[in-house]
C-alpha cells in the first residue's frame, strides 16, 4: 500500500473528522462563555485547547470572535492560528496531492 492510496483512503473521513470535531469546540465554547456569566461549572481551557489542536480551531477560532470569549488570553490567540495552519496545510495534503 502506497502513500496515495493511504490519502485518498483518509479523504472522506478527515472530513467528517473536522465537522464533528467543530462541532463539539464550538458547544464547550459557547457553553464556557455561558458558565463565565453564570459561575457555573466552566470547561478547562486544556480541553478547549484540545479540541482546537485535534481539529476544530477554524470553528473554535470564529466562535470566541462573534461572542468575544477569550479574545484577550494569548494562550487561546496565539495557538489558535498556528492549529488553523496547520489544519490548512493537512487539508491541503490529503486533498491536493
Amino acid at each position: 500500500m502506497d502513500i496515495r492510496t493511504v490519502i485518498s483512503f483518509l479523504r472522506v473521513p478527515l472530513i467528517y473528522w473536522f465537522v464533528i470535531i467543530s462541532v463539539v469546540s464550538v458547544i464547550l465554547t459557547v457553553y464556557d462563555k455561558s458558565a463565565s456569566w453564570k459561575r457555573g461549572r466552566r470547561i478547562p481551557e486544556r480541553v478547549l485547547l484540545l479540541c482546537a489542536f485535534f481539529g476544530g480551531a477554524l470553528a473554535m477560532y470564529v466562535t470566541m470572535q462573534l461572542i468575544r470569549h477569550k479574545t484577550q488570553h494569548s494562550n487561546f490567540m496565539i495557538p489558535l492560528p498556528i492549529f488553523i495552519l496547520v489544519h490548512m496545510l493537512l487539508a491541503w495534503a490529503v486533498y491536493v496531492m
